[in-house]
């Protein structure tokens, strides 16, 4: 079974694209559970674009661009933690920003993944500060015993950095996802064929 969740070590790393690809390149269903602001193209809209699967319904889609626990609040919404249970058979998870981000005021992120018990794919940018981010991203994972899958780095390679971020936490690197320009189908699947081993997520 292909089922896992996709997390970062920050907001606007390009997880999206990630998961885009992930699921092009496994024909794995989509689905992120609260979307934060429709004005622009949502993630759930953008890897429809690009990967061409089947998207499952947010849960949530709240208008005010935020953290999901203030656009709800903005929004007068109220969020039931209880009904963000992951769909069964094969399926990947989108989280909103980093592994830390509330969901509640009184839960996040990294708590509802502790619940499922769904191996966690950590996604972290290759530029400066990816050292602390993802080694403090992984202890928080660690720390709820949320299972981890791997590291996908996210730029230009950084030898060292990726190779340490992996040493310390004992967390496996499963590949880097270039910059891609231009950015559609075709380049992504490229990309992905790439830099990661398919059979690394079956």
């Amino acid at each position: 079974m292909t089922r896992f969740v996709v997390t970062g070590t920050d907001t606007g790393i390009g997880k999206t694209i990630f998961s885009a690809a992930l699921v092009q390149a496994t024909g794995t269903p989509y689905w992120k559970p609260i979307q934060s602001g429709l004005e622009e193209e949502t993630d759930s809209e953008a890897v429809a674009r690009l990967a061409g699967v089947p998207i499952v319904p947010e849960a949530y889609r709240l208008i005010t661009p935020a953290s999901p626990h203030l656009a709800a609040e903005i929004d007068g919404v109220d969020i039931d933690v209880e009904s963000l249970a992951p769909p069964p058979g094969d399926l990947i998870v989108e989280g909103a920003g980093g592994a830390l981000v509330p969901v509640t005021r009184q839960t996040l992120y990294a708590d509802l993944f502790a619940k499922w018990q769904i191996p966690v794919i950590v996604c972290a940018r290759t530029s400066l500060g990816t050292i602390n981010h993802s080694l403090l991203t992984i202890e928080a994972l660690h720390a709820r015993n949320v299972p981890i899958h791997g590291l996908a780095f996210l730029g230009d390679a950084v030898e060292d950095s990726e190779a340490i971020i992996s040493e310390i936490s004992g967390v496996r690197r499963l590949g880097r996802l270039p910059t891609i320009d231009p950015l559609n189908r075709e380049t992504l699947a490229e990309a992905f064929a790439a830099h990661f081993d398919r059979m690394d997520f079956v």
